[in-house]
């Protein structure tokens, strides 16, 4: 297994001041560039949730430190713009799970007993640098520098304190922390510079079981005294006559102590904070570099890199440096071992992971093309799940299945991987596992977040009528049960597993599941609306394709009538025909331009009495795929046209108070922005036999993309838009290695043999 997690590269110079954003012809021809330095961290942190924002980590890292302002709740906190009091510096900010926050703070003779209660501090964003692996900020309060950076699972410190003052460190233990209450906390001294203990993220409705945090601390100084105040059960280190800014690792490990010992022992063996910030900085840099873009703007090549770093991170490790991984798949934790290569290192890490709901016009494409190194962990760690528990997980969480969201997203990332030749080996077992989703038993049968029942999905009725009821008449079981919605993704789905079918030579089952991937059509009504059905067939009357959650899962019909990625020849046939399919797309998109293509700024506006009836929404997956229709219908014009309306309005800004509009969902929304930037999309995910890439209107003059040579021939795909500018977005010829591309597409094994892809852009169609 490829290690991309050791990867360096020589240290990059920056190449110009991030401050000017409007600069234009921003030339970056034959310049090293450091990509870390354009990346912009608060981006839409107005409207961030608890595993939204990152600063001081790695990659994916199992820790990721970052100040907190809001702490109650897993939406609305974790680090948020607006709000100016520190709350704590936690190192856990991932999908259903947090832990072990810290908070230095100035004692006097009247704070001591009271600071366990009492240690917010104001801060401002005046006297605050966040940068990919380090953040840093003044405490007000107490007048302390705070500078934080971390290895991939040791957090680092930084705290320089006023002089001649009492200096302490609050370990917060116990306390609402995002998602759940940490509670339990222990600390225990080992000597007056060595600490270890615990905490318990508790239960939430999306995870279901406790998930405990084992964390290691070293300091650079002597604790004088361990302080635990007995109402809140937390823990004060009390420190004297600090000369020198103090340091501060704590190291994480979610199966024991000693595995967090020997993660800090393992990562972090010395005291050079300022080497750990350069070398998060390297390891940012050798995976942006991969996607190298030039021309458009400085604020557009910030605002890409942004996307891009969105892209690599929000999906957690929890695996220690020795492969030893939390496993609660069985209903009691247990410590599990990922296999070890010849030099007794682990073959991949285990991850954390919210849905993979919307993956196939996302992870699969950029992390397929660019980052497939990357692509291939999260498949071995899905399956060792599989292996652990007996399923392929939807989105797993403190070891443990969490059933969020709907369907069996899995498949399509697994069956894109395939067809991509990046998974390789095992492919007949890879199916099994894949295909018990799809049937009785499986993920497909619950609904989001249905831990007890298998109901709740209505798969028996799928099989049998077609398509699922709504409302389900066997009754509530779990979240998403719109019944239209999780029609259209079992369809989709089915017609995935069924091309791996294919490729395995497994006729009957191929011919099953491409039977139950036209169930799909029984929801189209009269007027060329998806409509959700009742259990005895029946449609509502009076309905309106803009009503939503109307059978549809956060859609409403008119965006989810789109939602047939394997089949958009046989949709127009429905709908009379690929013209009539043309005006009526093309109309829901010159209406949703009225709203910027989103429901408002932020997820929770989707309920908006005017933004939910949008027809195409771009703040959420049910419709990201819609512009590239176009390109499946014989008008790549319309694609070329919208998909830029889309980039500049939906994914054009570079402040706190815009980006994804609430919703990123831990790279999803990341990578989108950055394929339709670079004009290379994905309609069906990937997963057709050497899958095919449509090809859009790409907002950079050049774009180069490095191959890996472990999985690819080629060594660079570079992208070239001759005439490229802000109006001539439609594309007048196309080339491929200088053959002609009339109906702008490639295939994958062109593409990954390398070459260029020449684009020569005009302001008329």
């Amino acid at each position: 297994m490829r290690k991309y997690f050791i990867v360096t590269i020589t240290v990059l110079s920056i190449l110009f001041s991030c401050k000017n954003e409007d600069k234009t012809n921003v030339d970056t021809t034959n310049k090293a560039i450091d990509y870390a330095s354009l990346v912009y961290p608060h981006l839409d942190t107005e409207n961030s949730r608890w595993f939204f924002f990152s600063s001081a980590c790695r990659p994916f890292g199992m820790v990721n430190l970052s100040p907190d302002n809001e702490i109650d709740g897993a939406w609305g906190s974790g680090y948020r713009y607006k709000t100016d009091t520190i709350k704590g510096f936690s190192h856990i900010h991932g999908w259903q799970i947090s832990g072990v926050s810290v908070m230095p703070v100035m004692l006097s003779d009247e704070n001591t007993n009271g600071v366990f209660e009492d240690f917010y501090s104001k801060f401002s964003h005046d006297d605050e640098t966040v940068t990919p692996g380090y953040h840093s900020l003044k405490l007000q309060r107490y007048g302390i520098k705070t500078e934080l950076t971390s290895t991939t699972r040791v957090g680092f410190h930084k705290y320089t304190f006023p002089e001649n003052t009492k200096n302490a460190v609050l370990f917060n233990l116990n306390t609402i922390l995002g998602p759940s209450d940490n509670a339990q906390g222990e600390l225990r001294q080992i000597n007056d510079t060595e600490f270890e203990g615990s905490v318990v993220a508790t239960p939430t409705h999306r995870r279901p079981q406790e998930f405990k945090v084992f964390f290691r601390v070293s300091l650079d100084a002597p604790v004088t005294e361990l302080q635990k105040d007995e109402a809140t059960g937390n823990y004060l280190m009390h420190f004297s006559d600090l000369e020198k800014p103090l340091l501060m690792k704590v190291a994480i490990s979610y199966t024991s102590e000693e595995n967090a010992h020997l993660n800090l022992k393992t990562e972090l063996p010395h005291w050079d904070f300022e080497t750990v910030v350069q070398d998060s900085k390297d390891h940012w840099n050798s995976l942006l570099s991969r996607v190298k873009v030039e021309g458009n703007t400085e604020k557009q090549q910030r605002r890409f890199y942004t996307d891009l770093w969105h892209a690599l991170q929000g999906r957690r490790i929890i695996s220690d440096v020795n492969g030893a991984y939390p496993d609660n798949t069985g209903g009691k934790f247990k410590i599990g071992q990922l296999p070890l290569d010849a030099s007794g290192k682990p073959k991949f890490n285990h991850y954390n992971s919210d849905a993979l709901w919307g993956a196939q016009w996302t992870l699969n494409t950029l992390w397929g093309l660019a980052y497939p190194d990357i692509y291939e962990e999260f498949a071995m760690s899905f399956l060792q799940y599989y292996k652990d528990g007996g399923l392929v997980p939807r989105g797993p969480s403190g070891g443990n299945y969490t059933y969020v969201m709907t369907g069996a997203p899995a498949t399509p990332f697994f069956v894109s991987a395939i067809q991509k030749g990046i998974l390789k080996e095992n492919l007949e077992d890879i199916y099994d596992a894949l295909k018990k989703n799809h049937v009785e038993g499986g993920i497909m049968e619950k609904a989001g977040y249905e831990h007890k029942t298998n109901i709740g999905g209505g798969l028996d009725f799928y099989m049998e009528k077609g398509f699922v009821p709504h409302p389900n008449p066997k009754g509530k079981f779990g979240g998403h049960q719109d019944g239209a919605g999780l029609t259209l993704e079992y369809a989709y789905q089915d017609w995935v597993l069924a091309q791996l079918a294919l490729k395995l030579n497994k006729t009957e089952d191929y011919e099953y599941f491409t039977k139950r991937s036209k169930n799909y059509a029984t929801l189209l009504n009269d007027e060329g609306w998806m409509q959700a059905k009742n259990v005895d067939g029946k449609v509502q009357a009076d309905y309106s394709p803009y009503t939503y959650e109307e059978g549809f899962i956060e859609s409403n019909g008119a965006q989810s009538t789109w939602f047939v990625p394997h089949d958009y020849d046989g949709l127009a046939e429905l709908m009379g025909g690929k013209d009539k399919a043309v005006e009526k797309l093309n109309t829901q998109f010159k209406q949703a331009e009225q709203l910027n293509f989103t429901s408002g700024t932020s997820h929770a506006s989707e309920l908006h009495p005017e933004y939910r009836k949008i027809p195409i929404n771009y703040g959420n997956q049910p419709s990201i795929q819609t512009a590239f229709i176009f390109n499946k219908l014989d008008r790549p014009d319309l694609t070329h046209y919208w998909s830029r309306q889309v980039a500049s309005k939906v994914f054009g800004g570079l402040a706190p108070s815009t980006g994804y509009n609430g919703d990123e969902d831990q790279g999803l929304m990341g990578s989108l922005a950055v394929l339709i930037k670079i004009g290379l999309f994905q309609v069906n995910g990937g997963t057709e036999e050497n899958p095919e890439y449509q090809i859009g209107s790409p907002i950079f003059d050049k774009v180069t993309i490095q191959l890996h040579p472990e999985y690819y021939s080629g060594k660079t795909l570079e992208i070239q838009s001759v005439n490229n500018s802000s109006s001539n977005v439609f594309i007048k010829e196309a080339s491929f290695n200088n053959e002609d591309l009339p109906k702008f597409n490639v295939s994958h094994k062109s593409f990954t043999n390398g070459g260029v892809l020449k684009l020569e852009m005009t302001g008329t169609k």
